[in-house]
């Protein structure tokens, strides 16, 4: 497949799923527009895709987590003229610990970033597909969205959004060739947590963290395929299920117990 002249954006593209999604975006020729906060950490990621893989990349610096900065994105595309051929929603954060004493600012900050960002582009983006009746766009969700998470709370609820987003534009566009899928991942070996200051969790301290690499395929696959959902893992599929069942008290309480500091 001859992806040339096609372009794929993606946020958060400099570490983690993101960037392990735009290498496979790249490996298969596709253009990219990479997005990202830090502009010297765009370019070195731009240089590395343009010397291995041959591809246009094109950066754009912005923090998504201020309200225009989605905006502006959009503009900036515009200005240069470029067709976004799949729209990678990926760049989220979270924040770990009691809501009762965690920092409203940093939530509403993870809000803006979590769904305010994603919503902008997607409806920037989903538009121009569209009108044009073609295009992809890929939502990084988590599992977290489908489980109640105490010491976790506002990033799980900004998941629930994400996935439940997801499911009603698809709906809305199914009589069109656009294609919009849903990743959930669980817990990944990225700088999530350092960011969240969620180290010492016992989930994340005791248990297993998935290979971004692995999760990024998982997307990537399912995207291309015009799946609707995908869950990364085994145990993730598993823990899901179960949660389906069990009365969401008792999901909550033992995820509370997952994500309390470890004593290791």
């Amino acid at each position: 497949m001859n992806n040339n002249q096609q372009y794929a954006l993606i946020t958060g593209a400099t570490s983690g799923i993101g960037y392990e999604l735009a290498k496979l975006f790249a490996q298969d020729h596709y253009n990219l527009v990479i997005v990202a906060r830090n502009e010297q950490e765009l370019e070195q990621t731009a240089a590395e895709f343009r010397q291995q893989y041959g591809v246009t990349v094109e950066t754009i610096a912005q923090d998504l987590f201020r309200p225009e900065a989605p905006f502006a994105v959009y503009e900036a595309v515009k200005a240069k003229g470029i067709q976004v051929d799949v729209l990678v929603n990926n760049a989220g954060q979270g924040q770990y610990g009691e809501f009762i004493e965690t920092d409203i600012n940093r939530e509403l900050e993870i809000i803006q970033l979590n769904i305010g960002a994603y919503v902008v582009l997607t409806k920037k983006f989903l538009q121009e597909m569209v009108a044009r009746n073609e295009g992809k766009i890929l939502q990084v969700s988590s599992i977290g969205g489908e489980l109640p998470g105490p010491l976790q709370s506002v990033y799980h609820g900004t998941k629930a959004f994400v996935t439940s987003f997801t499911e009603a534009i698809r709906e809305e566009t199914k009589e069109t060739n656009v294609t919009i899928t849903a990743l959930l991942p669980g817990v990944t070996d990225t700088d999530f947590f350092n960011k969240a200051d969620m180290t010492e969790a016992k989930l994340v301290k005791e248990g297993h963290r998935a290979d971004p690499a692995s999760v990024a395929k998982d997307g990537y696959e399912a995207l291309m395929a015009g799946k609707d959902k995908v869950v990364s893992g085994f145990m993730n599929k598993v823990q899901v299920a179960i949660s389906n069942v069990i009365p969401d008290n008792l999901v909550a309480a033992n995820l509370h117990q997952q994500a309390k500091p470890s004593e290791k």
